[in-house]
């Protein structure tokens, strides 16, 4: 970490930064998704830790997320209306939902409330569901044709549930009030998740949901704004020349910011040796695919927006032996991929940057997790976003930037609070980094597997340079 005397004889590292030189001016935030699962819940042993974690970020436009496999934490209607009564019930959905609000109040938040009530589709039989909110299912969305076909059940049910956090309450279908007292903002709502791979949705079919869904919340909240599609997977381009044609969209509904994702996919059995070269080829296939998307984007509809709000890693065990033992350098591997993926897309001018998420554990993606799931501690994921959000923003001034050396990716950038340059070692190695002698006593703050479930280490920087440890995400401040 710190300067090594004698090393940069026969250095191959060395970092040029010329700070005159406006390489492009940054409108990115970096932000996380939090998705709605068991160990959230009040009463479990990290839910204070969590939501402490989550407010000790300060991010905006976190990313709210009540979704499939939960059906009893993510659906408020999980029965269709019968005789005088209807199934509205918010008493397991509203305490996690509320500590999320109260976790990010001040900064605007998305919220996606995703799950569609499986009766608003036609479906063969009924679904049954587990007893206990706890229990997974991941079958609950079946059907693929809604049983009504003006699709005005399913965005009135969206509209109910923004009006139960925003207007106090909502009148059901029986026309009864339901009173909630709640008054928050939600700027933005995305209109359901991974449409891709639920309902076998097309873009014609998932755009008319939108539509609907958009149509029936303005009509409550005119100035909300709305986020689509949400692909799971982005590298089909249809979707997206679909979708952002005006055309293709009922006349006054907006189309302010799209999304979709992505995760490296690897195996514990390759080895951070292996997964290295793994994760940053799969990182760099999907940065293509992005520019692809940005030129439809820019083509159709430039004034939209965009947040590629799950950025992250899965291993595969997660699928088949969801409790196997995760090494702690994959935490760091994984780290170093969203700081990579975060640096690429800032400097293609994507507005919103999100890792994935808060929490997962096993039966529910633990290899995605920013939290230790047995301590409640933030691990390297975590700690590399938050040294992100804390130095890096809207506004910044990237410069020209040089580094020599494939294993190091360097960014210099003049930000409102002082010059910066972001570090990112892609290698399973130590890397030796000379630099200019005006970073003599600069400051650098390092996320590597020395500091593990701790926040980043800060170092003073000497004469010689530095030492970046493997896997390493750092930032220099002058």
């Amino acid at each position: 970490m710190l300067g090594v005397p004698g090393f940069c004889r026969g250095q191959k590292d060395s970092l040029t930064v010329d700070w005159d030189k406006t390489q492009g001016i940054s409108k990115s935030v970096a932000t996380l998704q939090v998705v709605v699962n068991p160990p959230l819940r009040r009463g479990s042993s990290i839910h204070d830790a969590a939501f402490t974690a989550l407010e000790a970020l300060g991010c905006d436009y976190v990313r709210y997320v009540p979704w499939l496999p939960y059906p009893r934490l993510a659906v408020a209607e999980l029965q269709p209306p019968a005789g005088q009564k209807t199934s509205w019930d918010f008493s397991l959905i509203d305490s996690m939902t509320l500590d999320f609000l109260h976790a990010t109040k001040g900064h605007p938040v998305i919220l996606n409330f995703s799950t569609i009530p499986t009766w608003m589709y036609k479906t063969a039989k009924p679904i049954v569901l587990p007893e206990s909110p706890d229990s997974v299912i991941w079958d609950y969305t079946q059907g693929t044709e809604p049983r009504d076909s003006t699709l005005g059940e399913i965005g009135d049910y969206y509209a109910r549930l923004y009006s139960w956090y925003t207007k106090g309450g909502f009148t059901d279908e029986l026309g009864k009030r339901h009173e909630s007292g709640y008054h928050f903002d939600i700027p933005y709502w995305e209109v359901l998740n991974e449409v891709d791979f639920e309902h076998s949705n097309t873009p014609e079919t998932y755009t008319k949901i939108y539509d609907a869904v958009v149509t029936a919340i303005r009509k409550v909240a005119p100035r909300t704004k709305f986020v689509g599609l949400a692909l799971a997977d982005p590298n089909h381009p249809e979707w997206f020349e679909y979708f952002l044609d005006p055309k293709h969209h009922k006349a006054g509904v907006p189309l302010d910011m799209i999304s979709y994702h992505f995760y490296a996919l690897g195996a514990v059995q390759q080895g951070l040796d292996v997964m290295q070269y793994t994760f940053f080829d799969r990182a760099d296939g999907f940065l293509n695919v992005v520019r692809y998307i940005e030129s439809i984007r820019k083509r159709l509809s430039p004034m939209t927006k965009t947040t590629v709000d799950e950025i992250g890693s899965i291993l595969n065990s997660d699928f088949s032996t969801p409790s196997a033992p995760i090494p702690d350098g994959y935490w760091n591997l994984s780290g170093a991929v969203y700081a990579y993926v975060y640096l690429a897309l800032t400097r293609m001018g994507i507005d919103v940057i999100g890792e994935s998420q808060l929490v997962g554990y096993p039966t529910q993606f633990p290899s995605v997790s920013m939290i230790n799931w047995k301590t409640g501690k933030p691990n390297a994921r975590y700690w590399v976003l938050k040294l992100i959000k804390d130095n890096f923003g809207p506004g910044d001034v990237l410069v020209n930037t040089g580094i020599s050396g494939d294993g190091l990716v360097a960014q210099a950038v003049n930000t409102s609070r002082g010059k910066r340059v972001l570090l990112i070692n892609r290698t399973n190695q130590p890397i030796l980094l000379a630099l200019p002698l005006s970073f003599n006593g600069a400051k650098l703050t390092v996320v590597d597997p020395s500091t593990g479930d701790n926040e980043a280490a800060s170092f003073s920087i000497g004469a010689q340079g530095i030492v970046l440890k493997p896997l390493a995400v750092g930032v220099i401040a002058l």
